[in-house]
């Protein structure tokens, strides 16, 4: 059944015959709920110790769980039109979130940094509701300005003065991480929509050489910069998150010390159920629960890419645009954190996507997968070509 409600702007689908990718679903549950076993172990102790309650972070991101699988749920019954014709009211709201968090009395300043919102019960970390808008803009863009994009210079750059505002706004927080990912991800997406090469090797080495200054004009990214390299020259130090999270993998061995057993995380390990979940994950289960999960994320990853050449098959270009840039967005935060618990990355403060502690960040990607889900519904139903359809000349699939 589906029913049309003439005073929403699009049709409320409440259709009981939704089409749901099992290999999606399956992977985003394993990791929602096996993560939410992860935090209640990497945070017991920190959570007894700083509120008495030893399940405080744990119910916490039960909520969070629980209110993004209800938001994903509503989203796969929005029709991804919507999503494409709210596109500039999304970068609207991308820009007022970024905004916003910056206002003194507004944002919400925890280690140095402002980036959340006070939303009663919830602090909103701008950056990433304001990221989901930013592709769901740039998809729609992508597609009314391709033609543009391929062949002349100002489709290129009109995109590049977006995401450098955004960038700049990011820094202002600052949150160097999130600023890397977006640009990554808007990169990412504009590649495959067949902009010109020449233009990403402009703007690439202006982003290099602009993250290259901003990395030297701060004493503590430069730490986290030469730290990374040596941990071991200053353990106690600027090195300390690293060599403890090192000494956490080291511990796991083969199996690990069992669920529950880490000592790490027992105030040795700063950030163990937000950062650093992956050390106190790869304690416990060890090498071969860690390649474990790092499959679940390949399967998700992976999956979602694959729904983005279903669309471009489809012609159906917003949906496979939007697919690469969530897919990107997933897989590439999911490689940074991990590269950066095991010391093959300087520390970004990324969390890993679905296990680690934080609100914003799970009830987001929760949302995310429930847009994605929504496209193999659309893309499974009946009438939709069964054979690759030409896709538009110069993008590359």
């Amino acid at each position: 059944m589906s029913a049309a409600n003439p005073t929403l702007p699009f049709p409320v689908q409440l259709s009981s015959s939704i089409r749901l990718d099992p290999v999606l679903l399956g992977a985003t549950l394993s990791l929602l709920l096996g993560g939410l076993v992860v935090l209640a172990s990497a945070s017991i102790s920190v959570a007894d110790n700083l509120t008495g309650d030893p399940f405080y972070y744990l119910g916490r991101q039960a909520i969070a769980a629980a209110v993004g699988v209800l938001a994903g749920f509503l989203c796969l019954h929005v029709p991804i039109r919507f999503w494409q014709s709210i596109g500039p009211l999304m970068l609207l709201l991308c820009f007022m979130l970024l905004v916003v968090v910056l206002v003194p009395g507004v944002g919400n300043k925890v280690n140095g940094s402002t980036r959340w919102i006070r939303l009663g019960f919830i602090n909103l970390q701008a950056s990433e509701l304001a990221r989901l808008c930013l592709m769901i803009y740039l998809a729609g863009y992508l597609v009314r300005q391709n033609k543009t994009l391929r062949e002349r210079f100002t489709g290129f750059l009109k995109p590049m003065i977006v995401l450098a505002l955004v960038s700049l706004l990011l820094l202002l927080e600052p949150d160097f991480g999130a600023a890397l990912v977006i640009v990554a991800t808007a990169f990412a997406m504009m590649f495959v929509a067949g902009a010109r090469l020449r233009d990403f090797f402009v703007f690439a080495g202006l982003a290099g050489a602009g993250a290259v200054v901003l990395a030297v004009t701060r004493q503590y990214r430069l730490e986290r910069l030469t730290g990374f390299m040596d941990p071991w020259a200053d353990p106690y130090n600027s090195a300390y998150q690293l060599t403890q999270s090192l000494i956490a993998i080291g511990r796991g061995e083969w199996f690990g010390v069992g669920l529950g057993d880490g000592v790490q995380k027992l105030f040795y390990l700063p950030d163990a159920h937000t950062d650093f979940v992956f050390a106190v994950f790869a304690e416990e289960f060890g090498l071969v629960g860690s390649f474990g999960l790092i499959a679940l994320f390949a399967i998700l990853v992976s999956r979602i890419f694959t729904l983005g050449k279903r669309a471009a098959d489809a012609d159906r270009f917003f949906e496979a645009y939007l697919a690469i840039g969530i897919g990107t967005w997933l897989g590439l935060q999911a490689v940074i954190n991990l590269g950066v618990n095991m010391g093959l990355l300087p520390t970004k403060g990324l969390t890993l996507p679905l296990l680690s502690y934080g609100r914003s960040s799970m009830i987001v990607a929760l949302v995310s997968l429930g847009i994605m889900l929504r496209i193999h519904h659309e893309l499974s139903e009946p009438g939709q070509p069964a054979r690759p359809s030409r896709a538009p000349r110069g993008s590359r699939r």
